[in-house]
């Protein structure tokens, strides 16, 4: 079994990969802190482990990604103090297959290779990616498996809780759609305003990404949106084709069998 862990600012993912019958068998979320110790991270794990009756000593390998490098080191420190094992972490020099495209590829976060790794491995086709993040990541990749680049913005949650800590007499509210736009409370209004305004900015940005990668000369693409916000998205808007939550896990099982040697 392989353990799979992507590090975001808000969560920790781990998954189990079974690789005999090539499927994952567990996934779970973890609060991200950077203030948490090995041990502390490796208690949860083993609580985890226990849940689902899964063996330590059955864990063959270990791939890790991160874009809260404050947390690397603590994880590898877990990592072979609890499963005695060297992950491998995803970053420059590692094998992924993908081309990237940016000015300085190191300026990629991993959490975006990861996903465009599972994306071209996956549909084989022009893909745009969507990772509803604490920030939210839109990447283009063609068929080649050229990363084109993207964009990034400040995630639906990030820009709610601004609104709240920046005007003095608007309350914190919950993420949730409204029935109209036209609201006639404080708080409704909050809530059409984020969510709605969110999804015009999503609608807009995929239209404008797949005009640019048609003149570039690729065939029309495929939207995929993952993260844990995609499906309130999703379900207003016509532009993303498919959610595919477990898209970063199945990015890093393939990355690790590129690089497991």
């Amino acid at each position: 079994m392989i353990l799979l862990i992507d590090v975001g600012n808000t969560n920790v993912v781990l998954g189990v990969y079974d690789n005999e019958n090539q499927r994952l068998i567990g996934d779970w979320r973890l609060a991200t802190d950077s203030k948490k110790t090995s041990d502390e991270y490796g208690i949860e794990v083993m609580q985890l482990f226990a849940h689902k009756h899964f063996e330590v000593s059955d864990i063959k390998g270990v791939i890790l990604s991160s874009v809260v490098p404050n947390v690397v080191y603590t994880l590898e420190h877990m990592i072979r103090k609890f499963f005695d094992r060297n992950p491998i972490i995803v970053g420059p020099g590692i094998k992924t297959g993908i081309n990237i495209k940016y000015d300085n590829p190191k300026e990629v976060g991993a959490d975006r290779i990861v996903n465009a790794v599972a994306a071209h491995d996956l549909y084989k086709r022009p893909v745009i990616i969507i990772d509803f993040g604490t920030a939210t990541t839109f990447c283009a990749v063609n068929k080649n498996g050229d990363y084109l680049g993207g964009a990034i913005c400040p995630g639906v949650k990030i820009s709610s809780d601004a609104l709240f800590e920046r005007a003095a007499k608007l309350p914190r509210v919950e993420l949730a759609k409204t029935e109209t736009i036209i609201c006639k409370n404080t708080v409704s209004s909050m809530q059409a305003g984020i969510v709605y305004g969110y999804i015009g900015q999503v609608q807009y940005i995929v239209n404008k990404m797949k005009k640019e990668m048609i003149e570039m000369g690729t065939e029309e693409p495929y939207v995929i949106a993952t993260g844990g916000l995609a499906r309130l998205i999703y379900e207003e808007t016509e532009c993303i084709d498919k959610i595919d939550p477990l898209l970063t896990l199945e990015g890093l099982i393939r990355i690790y069998e590129k690089n497991k040697e």
